[in-house]
């Protein structure tokens, strides 16, 4: 278990260098979790203990909010003088992620759909 949290560890570590060595303008963490996927899929024995610590990430994962609530919390002056701003901002952006989510979703179930259907004709 010690050698899967490693590795999640590891290759975010790896994600952040890349990012701020090479400059690429995609986040250090997305960066790492593509090296997770390409060492998940060269190395296939990672993946029961993997499973096990991202079960147990996933099962406490409102304790890895509570340092972000806490800076959010030192940030009241900002929030004061922003906050009908962001959260307007953060409504339109959900309700845009939610519409586009769907848009996309639509679209793949009829390309399946037309792809079966070629198939089997």
């Amino acid at each position: 278990m010690l050698g899967a949290i490693a590795l999640l560890l590891v290759c975010q570590l790896a994600g952040e260098a890349v990012h701020r060595f090479v400059g690429v303008p995609v986040p250090g963490s997305v960066i790492g979790m593509a090296l997770l996927l390409v060492w998940l899929a060269l190395v296939r024995r990672e993946r029961p203990s993997l499973e096990k610590v991202t079960a147990w990430l996933t099962a406490h994962l409102a304790i890895m909010f509570v340092p972000a609530a806490v800076g959010l919390m030192n940030e009241g002056p900002v929030l004061a003088r922003h906050g009908v701003a962001i959260i307007v901002a953060t409504a339109i952006s959900t309700l845009l992620t939610l519409v586009v989510t769907a848009l996309v979703f639509q679209w793949a179930i009829k390309r399946m759909d037309h792809d079966d259907r070629e198939h089997d004709a």
